[in-house]
């Protein structure tokens, strides 16, 4: 996981010690992601399956994508589809994602780097993998998360945030650890580049075998914890914990993670991704890819889409789906 890192991890701000008043957040639920295959095939875990949204509010849905070595002509995205009501967060550790979208944003994401699009009022976006992606194959690994917008929000106008893997904020924890990279939101003082409309912290996390992490968090967000790859334990309990499980944390001031003595030679350490936000509390009315209030704004979204109010796809897109350039290749069909 090349992400971003650093030579010397002592050299970065470390986290403030937890004070004697500072309560540990308990765990409320360990869930394991059933896996799954999402646009034109490419392989998910959906991270947040079986968890009630009140538990995850702000927060929609998490996709993990892969951890999956492509073979030539397997990698995959997704056709152009429309959004209204929320943002997308993609946060690419492996390999790259192209993306448009018809408000103007897009552009190429790798390793480390995270493309944020509010859909808000509407449009149409695309994202798949780079044509030498496509014809040379490699490793691809990321996340994709749906941040809610409150009904306030919710047709505001839409943004694109480019943030690159140079821009998020290192950290360390008290004693070298773990290092953590904050792309959004403020952890124990320090900002992360991502502007959010919805308060929320976003950090991937790296912990060596047998380090403990001891992380300070809002307590008026909620905290979930994804690992990514590796094995470990959370809370004050010590629940175990591996790859492709959440942890849902209760009230507290603190979240308390430690990683296994031994990993295994793929996950050298546990990766995590750790994230929270302040509920919104506002009624949920989801189905594909709109996420409203009402069942009335729903059907609204759907008929806008339909009419092409949410934008048209470009007569020259500068990213064509995967399998068009699969299909460009002499004696390959795809069926």
């Amino acid at each position: 996981m090349p992400a971003v890192t650093v030579d010397n991890i002592l050299t970065l701000p470390r986290l403030s010690p937890p004070g004697a008043e500072s309560v540990s957040r308990e765990v409320h639920t360990v869930s394991t992601a059933p896996k799954g295959f999402e646009g034109e095939g490419f392989p998910v875990r959906r991270a947040f399956a079986g968890v009630p949204l009140e538990r995850l509010d702000p927060f929609i849905h998490m996709d993990q994508m892969g951890e999956v070595e492509y073979a030539p002509l397997e990698p995959r995205g997704t056709s152009w589809h429309p959004h209204r009501g929320f943002e997308t967060v993609t946060y690419i550790i492996d390999g790259a994602f192209d993306h448009e979208d018809t408000h103007g944003g897009g552009g190429t994401i790798t390793n480390g780097d995270t493309q944020w699009m509010t859909a808000g009022s509407g449009l149409l976006h695309i994202e798949a993998p780079p044509e030498q992606l496509v014809m040379r194959g490699g490793l691809f690994h990321g996340i994709q998360l749906w941040v809610n917008l409150p009904g306030t929000m919710k047709m505001s106008d839409p943004r694109y945030q480019d943030i690159r893997s140079g821009q998020v904020a290192l950290l360390s924890s008290g004693d070298g650890g773990a290092l953590l990279r904050v792309i959004a939101g403020d952890v124990d003082g320090h900002d992360g580049p991502g502007i959010t409309h919805t308060p929320i912290s976003l950090v991937h996390a790296t912990v060596a075998p047998g380090a403990r992490l001891e992380l300070p968090w809002r307590r008026d967000f909620n905290a979930l914890v994804y690992v990514l790859s590796g094995s470990g334990v959370v809370g004050p309990e010590r629940r175990p914990i591996r790859e492709g499980q959440l942890a849902v944390f209760g009230a507290g001031d603190h979240l308390e993670v430690a990683a296994g003595d031994r990993q295994d030679e793929r996950s050298p350490s546990l990766e995590l991704l750790v994230l929270g936000g302040r509920p919104i509390r506002e009624p949920v009315a989801a189905y594909g890819p709109f996420v409203m209030n009402t069942k009335e704004e729903l059907i609204a979204a759907f008929e806008d889409f339909q009419a092409g109010r949410l934008g048209v796809v470009p007569k020259q897109p500068r990213v064509r789906p995967a399998l068009d350039v699969v299909a460009d290749q002499p004696g390959h069909h795809v069926l």
